[in-house]
């Protein structure tokens, strides 16, 4: 274990100053060649003709933020392996989000996904989503740019507002230049830097702990191998359940109705492409969540009997993985510098995502409906400045998080409690045809009330909870001597460490819904969505439900189409309450053939992909299939 700190040399420069320099370039490449993001359509949406690699590169690098780099491993090493069910939710999600949410957004050709809560509630609900995401971003990003790097500063040394202008400069240049061609073309190049950060470390670790068989006997001993837990508590920090329900509704919020997620599926030529992207990010999800808690199980056999934060060595769980890179790849010049590569590629394709995302936010939710007449190229300008000023303030923003201390986290937190009502929002849209914009206005207020009264209150009261033990037996004597010789230390570590407390109230002091509190963060997504559905439905049928029949098919998802595609149509219609699925399809489909009559170089297939289908031919008849059901029936030998 390093006692003295440890300092980055010439060459973990260099490596950190070339994967900024490439991340440069590429933005200063695509500026430079192709339409010169000269169009809204290419700088926003990159044409709708990404290839699948830089799509699936992209989703992944957005779900790696810095704070998955830092953060899950010391999670890992804190509280043990149930970490790894979250790729079990993940996967689920992408298939729900694909089949359901998808072609929904795809075939609506929408920029912003919120002009879809004002076609289906009203202005007022798209203008409070929009807003709620464009602060809840700017916090996000200011922390995502601040916290890599105090942690490495503190381990480090690497200069801290050296870090946070060079990044926040380097991103808005490529973003602002680039557009969203340059901001997947670089998230692959982060991809590619991320996975060798953590193999790195992971390889090393193994090899400085004394094999693999030995870093799995240490984990077990320590209590912190745990694959399944079945326990109902919905108290318990992560179980079987809450991972499963919770950890689904966490990464639905993020890529079903997130902007900046769906902005990058949406660049896909088609809608088959876009679902297939999703689904090859699983395999992504997947490896990074493998990468973070074989990093956190080696992380804990090498610190086992002394943990560095225990000791002193470190102030935060943040500085945990730092400081055991420095620890163990310190010796060998440029690789701290690889794995600070590693994080704040991570933290680059974040931001680049969400300077991206709220570029195309604010020109389609303010600019546009207040300069309704401008040119396509003045629009393409004005969102490139608008990426280059949400640039500066994420940089204010950092700024503004160093002098906030321990209150940032609390605001933090805050706004991390917006994607559920927002996630909520759109369920209710476009699942319950009968919503209307009065339950739309009343579930989103309720549920964000609700959310950030619980999640604000666990702060407010925290709550001591089980956690697997932690020791300092094979520190040093001296160390030991100093950490043991404090009585004040000592009682923050017996609130902080307790190991014995259960989850359940301990203090009379406590307010009488503090229960409330206790319960896991990962159900307060569910616990949001749910409740908009409900409070947005009740509200709807007091005031006046929407007539189904009055909805535009197009803004409700299929979902028992999708989902029960077996049963009889006679039941699917009962269970699509009314609302006219497939009439859209069949109108575009009636013009596709009223072409071919008069267009002797018509081509069915052709037409059909512009409509998100295709042409099938069973027992000499064609047929159209939007990928849901087959939605009209044509003989095609007249053509």
């Amino acid at each position: 274990m390093a006692t003295e700190p440890l300092y980055f040399g010439v060459w973990d420069y260099v490596v950190f100053s070339v994967m900024l320099c490439v991340s440069a370039g590429i933005g200063l490449y695509y500026a430079c060649t192709g339409g010169k993001q000269s169009t809204q359509k290419e700088f926003l949406m990159a044409d709708k003709s990404m290839s699948m690699l830089p799509v699936v590169m992209s989703l992944l690098a957005s779900f790696v933020s810095a704070v998955t780099v830092l953060g899950s491993p010391a999670e890992v090493y804190r509280n043990g392996t149930m970490f790894w069910f979250f790729a079990v939710s993940g996967s689920l999600s992408m298939v729900l989000v694909a089949r359901l949410f998808v072609p929904t957004f795809y075939n609506l050709g929408l920029t912003s996904t919120y002009e879809y809560l004002e076609i289906r509630f009203s202005k007022t609900v798209r203008l409070l989503c929009t807003v709620l995401f464009v602060v809840n971003m700017l916090v996000y990003m200011g922390l995502v740019l601040y916290t890599p790097s105090l942690a490495l500063n503190a381990v480090t040394g690497l200069t801290l507002w050296g870090a946070v202008i060079g990044m926040g400069v380097v991103c808005t240049f490529y973003t602002s230049l680039g557009g969203m061609k340059a901001v997947m073309w670089t998230d692959t190049f982060q991809v590619f830097v991320m996975v060798a950060g953590f193999l790195a470390v992971i390889i090393q670790g193994t090899i400085e702990a004394g094999g693999p068989a030995r870093v799995w006997e240490i984990n077990r001993q320590g209590q912190r191998l745990e694959f399944f837990n079945f326990d109902p508590d919905p108290r318990v920090r992560h179980t079987t359940w809450n991972i499963l329900v919770g950890g689904s509704f966490f990464r639905c919020a993020m890529y079903a109705v997130n902007q900046a997620q769906v902005q990058r599926y949406l660049s896909c030529p088609s809608i088959k492409k876009a679902q297939q992207a999703l689904y090859w990010n699983i395999l992504g999800l997947i490896v990074f969540i493998l990468f973070a808690v074989l990093s956190g199980m080696v992380m804990y056999a090498r610190y086992y009997n002394c943990d560095p934060k225990t000791v002193g060595y470190i102030q935060n769980s943040d500085q945990m993985m730092p400081y055991f890179v420095m620890d163990i790849l310190g010796k060998f010049p440029g690789m701290p510098g690889l794995f600070t590569a590693c994080v704040f590629s991570a933290a680059l394709s974040t931001m680049s995502s969400g300077l991206n995302a709220l570029a195309a936010v604010a020109l389609e939710d303010f600019v546009k409906p207040c300069f309704p007449d401008l040119s396509d190229e003045r629009y393409t300008w004005i969102s490139k400045v608008l990426a280059m000023g949400f640039g500066l303030l994420t940089i204010l923003m950092a700024f503004i998080a160093s002098n906030l201390g321990p209150v940032f986290s609390a605001v933090i937190s805050l706004f991390g409690m917006i994607g559920g009502p927002i996630l909520g929002i759109f369920v209710l849209g476009m699942m319950f045809p009968c919503a209307n914009k009065w339950g739309g206005l009343a579930g989103l207020i309720c549920s964000l009330v609700l959310t950030l009264w619980i999640g604000m209150g666990a702060i407010v009261w925290p709550r001591a909870r089980a956690m697997p033990p932690i020791s300092t037996e094979g520190c040093s004597a001296n160390v030991t001597a100093n950490f043991t010789t404090s009585s004040t230390i000592s009682v923050t570590l017996m609130t902080q460490y307790n190991i014995t407390t259960a989850a359940g109230p301990t203090d009379d002091g406590y307010p009488p819904e503090s229960a409330l509190y206790e319960l896991s963060y990962i159900y307060l997504g569910a616990v949001a969505t749910l409740s908009c559905v409900i409070v947005g439905l009740l509200v709807s049928f007091v005031t006046g439900p929407q007539d189904p029949k009055k909805v535009d098919p197009k803004l409700i998802v299929p979902f028992y189409d999708s989902v029960f595609c077996c049963l009889p149509n006679r039941w699917l219609e009962w269970l699509r309450c009314g609302v006219r699925h497939g009439e859209g399809d069949k109108e575009a489909v009636d013009i596709s053939m009223s072409t071919a009559t008069s267009n002797p170089t018509f081509s069915p297939d052709e037409e059909a992909k512009e409509h998100g289908g295709s042409w099938k031919k069973e027992n000499g008849v064609s047929n159209f299939s939007n990928g849901h059901r087959i939605v009209v029936n044509e003989e095609l030998t007249s053509l």
